[in-house]
């Protein structure tokens, strides 16, 4: 009898790539120290390149963190860096130069929790592929801290109108997760600490049926911004029967046709240095090796 394969689980929905996460910095040298040195992170050499604005490469996606008000995520965003140990001796190095702001890391049982010297939180993890894909550098996902009693109608906003997959969850408060590329999610955790004002920043994304969402978004009047034929933007996540608001953040939305979808990114090796170099190691790879294939 023919082998059985479960076709559904290949299915990624309209969003096929979570590309960044956009945060206002008030310093460019505080936000290197800690996206670079701490991190270990990698600034992007060929685009804005000046002192206001830095993209910050990880894996396939990027931090961008232009000048300005300091912008904080109404949450948290998973990153996947290899080598935890190393990690926390780059968190280390960055002390005594962050004191003053809100940098912090601490060690938990899974992950490294890093605060960035404005408040926004990071969960940092080991490589995992069962549990985030076969990277090991990367944003699997971004989380939301949401008012209780709205993730259900979060979760049924994405597939009708943006048609990307989405469950609910149960355990630490009710998720909804919504496929935003593979192995990436959005993640709407119900909480009941209070929430801030949403500041301005965003989350960026691709998707393949481009003009049906937007379609849906006009007729809701939720079109935030034109930007260009390629990409186009909406704050609101709405309930789809009252039309009331349930979460704003703003979502960059881009097509499959842009310029710049799954534009090469270098990531730098963080181990090497200029006491320790060894030619062809300056690189790293966001993916797992053939030697952890398991398929």
């Amino acid at each position: 009898m023919p082998q059985q394969f479960d076709r559904s689980a290949e299915d990624l929905g309209n969003a096929i790539h979570f590309e960044h996460v956009n945060i206002q910095v008030p310093d460019q040298r505080l936000a290197t120290l800690f996206y670079v040195t701490g991190l270990g992170l990698t600034r992007d050499p060929y685009l804005m390149v000046s002192d206001t604005n830095m993209w910050i490469n990880a894996g396939r996606s990027q931090f961008h963190l232009p000048s300005g008000r300091p912008q904080v995520l109404r949450g948290q965003t998973g990153l996947v860096i290899e080598g935890r140990e190393a990690l926390l001796a780059r968190l280390a190095s960055v002390a005594k130069k962050l004191e003053g702001t809100a940098f912090a890391f601490t060690e938990h049982n899974d992950h490294v929790e890093a605060v960035c010297p404005w408040g926004n939180r990071m969960r940092v993890y080991e490589p995992d592929a069962a549990r985030f894909g076969r990277i090991t550098l990367g944003i699997p996902y971004v989380e939301f801290d949401v008012p209780l009693g709205t993730a259900p109608a979060i979760c049924a906003f994405y597939p009708e109108v943006m048609g990307m997959p989405a469950s609910l969850r149960n355990g630490e408060g009710t998720v909804a997760a919504v496929r935003t590329g593979r192995d990436q999610q959005l993640l709407f955790r119900e909480t009941e600490r209070p929430q801030g004002e949403y500041d301005g920043h965003h989350v960026q994304m691709y998707i393949t049926d481009f003009s049906g969402p937007y379609h849906k978004l006009l007729a809701r009047n939720l079109i935030s911004r034109e930007d260009n034929q390629y990409q186009y933007r909406f704050c609101d996540i709405v309930d789809l029967d009252s039309g009331k608001p349930l979460f704003t953040v703003e979502h960059e939305v881009r097509s499959a046709t842009h310029p710049m979808f799954m534009r090469p990114m270098v990531n730098r090796n963080p181990a090497v240095n200029n006491r320790n170099y060894a030619y062809g190691h300056d690189q790293t790879s966001w993916a797992m090796g053939p030697d952890q294939y398991d398929g």
